[in-house]
């Protein structure tokens, strides 16, 4: 009887990787010291691969006003002093993109992390567990201290 070389429908589960879960750049795709440079950056990367045109229209349809391809060119370009993009055309950006890596860039700043709120309750749960763990541990030392009589 011949041996079976393996099983060729169950994929290889050393090759598996865990889906991103917290959103962000690669580490040191932003880099340099002045915020609005960061923030050109960010814009650079969010439309990378993408067709700005289309970005351009989406954005304009979500705002209500036109926002130009060549517009989005500047707010990518560290050199375009004069022009920076706003909160709201950010937002826009964001949208259009689906680029969440660039509210991460924000998040970051303030030592936090951007996570799908499908998560949202394990995190809450976690922090639940570890007040929980706090809680036994100061109410153990109460305890002892009462059996020792101090």
């Amino acid at each position: 009887m011949a041996r079976a070389r393996g099983d060729s429908l169950t994929g290889d589960l050393l090759t598996w990787e865990p889906p991103k879960v917290v959103a962000g750049f690669a580490e040191g795709a932003v880099r340099g010291s002045r915020i609005a440079n960061q923030i050109s950056q960010v814009v650079r990367l969010a439309l990378e691969d993408q067709d700005r045109g289309k970005v351009a229209e989406r954005m304009s349809g979500e705002l209500g006003y036109t926002v130009s391809r060549d517009l989005l060119d500047h707010y990518a370009s560290e050199g375009a002093e004069a022009h920076k993009i706003t909160l709201e055309r950010f937002i826009a950006l964001i949208e259009a993109t689906g680029c969440v890596d660039a509210l991460a860039f924000v998040a970051e700043r303030f030592d936090h992390v951007v996570v799908p709120s499908k998560y949202a309750a394990i995190v809450e749960y976690h922090l639940l567990d570890e007040h929980e763990q706090e809680v036994t541990r100061r109410k153990q030392a109460a305890f002892a201290k009462m059996k020792g009589g101090r």
